[in-house]
């Protein structure tokens, strides 16, 4: 049984929350305690796809707004990546250290497949790929599920590698350095991609500012910089955003970019895999009028998802390190773009994913009203 069950207030317009949205899903099922929503952006590119979080919201107004948010950014990701993929999200409300069970996520899965491949949807924060080869048994719609089960492994591999692709770009158009070393990176959160790239950033001559909860984190990147010759300082908290460095790395939670941190903050750059990074879209504008270049995060972050779309193709390592090289092609672009017409990165990189769905839209529309009426890749 979950631990607390959230309520909606009176005031809540489904609708009207949902306006921008094609479909939203609330899954119940009470024999497992599964309480968990599915929202369905945009399916103009191709069915929606994107990863399920499990965290325990306060009220099902704070889930619905979340996974709405998440599904929306899901389809500039997807039209970013190049990838014939919508945008959509799914969120499980529970605590995922005392709620999960292989039922539950058993009983997702059946809603999952009661989408008829409209959705597919795999791991994301307060889940694992071992939580859905529960939901494999129950739906196709999985993706991003270990080898030994037919999935293509750790996505964390190339979202780290997408981040570095990122940040070679930076160095080219912003720092003017072709060698990417010699430089100093400030890295917010050390998880499966963060200390992945602060392995590589070392490994390439770089020197680090880094910062996670976790102490052993930090420090084991401390010792692997001493055997390098490279130096790792270790800061604690807020400390990061006044790190000395050259780019600020966030890989942690989203939303740290805001009125108070940006004003702190003494990089030139900013490239990282954490999800929505700015509080609000204002503020890639405060970031470009302090003269710093921010790489979106749903380009910079997307090798994950390419993995995961090509997944449904029949997974193939060539192919996906292919496309995920590509974000360094697609950063510098961006940058272009932004620096020709006077806008910033984020506005650049918008319209370059609106444009793509526009373009698409109708060959896309023929391919699967014609060809494949129920998307369903894997039957």
């Amino acid at each position: 049984m979950l631990t607390k069950t959230p309520t909606v207030t009176s005031t809540l317009d489904i609708f009207t929350e949902m306006a921008e949205h094609e479909q939203v899903l609330f899954c119940h099922d009470p024999s497992s305690g599964l309480r968990a929503i599915i929202a369905i952006h945009d399916t103009t590119l191709g069915p929606a796809l994107g990863g399920c979080r499990m965290y325990p919201y306060q009220t099902t107004e704070d889930a619905l707004r979340d996974v709405l948010r998440l599904s929306k950014g899901m389809t500039q990701k997807c039209a970013a990546a190049d990838v014939d993929f919508g945008g959509g999200k799914a969120v499980i409300i529970g605590d995922p250290a005392k709620d999960k069970s292989a039922n539950l996520f058993r009983a997702f899965g059946q809603f999952v497949e009661s989408l008829n491949g409209r959705f597919y949807t795999g791991t994301d924060m307060g889940t694992t790929m071992e939580d859905f080869v529960h939901a494999l048994k129950e739906t196709n719609g999985i993706v991003g599920i270990p080898k030994e089960y037919g999935g293509s492994g750790d996505s964390s591999v190339p979202t780290a590698k997408g981040v570095i692709n990122s940040l070679k770009a930076i160095s080219q158009v912003v720092l003017k350095d072709k060698q990417f070393s010699g430089r100093t990176y400030a890295i917010q959160g050390l998880g499966k991609v963060g200390f992945k790239v602060a392995e590589e950033l070392l490994k390439e001559g770089n020197d680090l500012y880094v910062s996670d909860l976790q102490e052993s984190l930090p420090l084991r990147l401390q010792q692997l910089g001493q055997r390098l010759g490279r130096h790792v300082e270790i800061l604690h908290g807020d400390e990061i955003y006044e790190a000395a460095a050259d780019v600020f790395v966030p890989c942690a939670q989203g939303a740290i970019l805001n009125d108070a941190t940006i004003a702190r903050l003494k990089v030139k750059a900013i490239a990282g895999a954490a999800n929505n990074q700015l509080e609000a879209e204002r503020h890639g504008q405060m970031l470009h009028d302090q003269g710093i270049w921010f790489a979106p995060d749903y380009i910079v972050n997307s090798g994950g998802l390419i993995q995961v779309a090509d997944e449904l193709y029949g997974s193939n390592e060539k192919r996906v390190l292919s496309k995920t090289n590509a974000i360094y092609d697609t950063i510098l672009e961006i940058f272009h773009q932004a620096e020709r017409h006077h806008i910033t990165t984020l506005q650049a990189a918008n319209q370059l994913c609106e444009r793509r769905i526009r373009e698409r839209a109708r060959r896309n529309n023929f391919f699967v009203n014609r060809i494949r009426p129920k998307w369903n890749l894997r039957k």
